[in-house]
């Protein structure tokens, strides 16, 4: 029997945000000490990946696309991830090295927007974080070339049983060369919490340089 329950319009679609508020007598005048603070209520809340985040590139014709990644590593020099550098993104990122990180937390009721310059990370931390992953993910490196048109899944599972043969121990895999990691260093990060009446905080940092001090504002929602 199915449900004959009517699907509601996109447009009734709504949730009144009520769990917080953001003031800027309780945040500090550091992006990276706010951005720990909450993630470590994102990590406690207990929802699934709260390290996930979605990353937009553009290329040099001024196109833009986005897709989610992990974020792997945070400190003073800004936001780490991991990817095949000869992927889509990685060839964006090589053509502009510019782009913006958004992070969901709707459990919350909060987004962290993010934008600022791409680097390279060192080949010392890449090989780092790659002796991190598991055995498979460090297969699946090898196994795949990210982004680009294959025959079919039956292939990707052949080259699969090749690099497990090559590669059956835990240990001793070793980084592909086309794989590494980038470092977004911010220049903007914005702070979003909702609020009732769509009467959302949104607080941002901006600065103009390198070494300069952060400024901090409030934006209309």
């Amino acid at each position: 029997m199915s449900d004959s329950t009517p699907t509601p319009p996109l447009a009734t679609l709504r949730v009144d945000y009520t769990r917080n508020q953001l003031l800027e007598s309780e945040i500090p005048r550091d992006p990276f000490a706010h951005f720990h603070g909450w993630f470590d209520e994102a990590r406690r809340s207990g929802m699934r990946e709260p390290n996930a985040m979605v990353l937009s590139t553009v290329n040099s014709a001024g196109g833009v696309s986005s897709r989610a990644v992990l974020l792997k590593g945070l400190d003073e020099r800004g936001f780490q991830f991991f990817t095949n550098r000869e992927s889509r993104k990685g060839e964006q990122l090589r053509e502009e090295p510019r782009a913006g990180i958004t992070f969901l937390w709707a459990e919350l009721e909060r987004q962290v927007n993010i934008e600022g310059t791409v680097e390279l990370v060192s080949e010392e931390e890449s090989d780092a974080y790659f002796a991190m992953r598991p055995h498979g993910a460090q297969i699946g490196a090898w196994v795949s070339l990210q982004s680009r048109v294959i025959p079919g899944r039956e292939w990707l599972e052949e080259r699969l049983r090749e690099y497990e043969e090559r590669y059956p121990e835990p240990g001793v895999v070793p980084r592909p060369p086309q794989w590494g990691g980038y470092r977004l260093v911010p220049v903007r990060v914005e702070f979003w919490q909702g609020r009732p009446s769509r009467l959302h905080d949104r607080l941002v940092f901006t600065r103009d340089g390198e070494g300069e001090a952060w400024r901090l504002e409030r934006l209309s929602p």
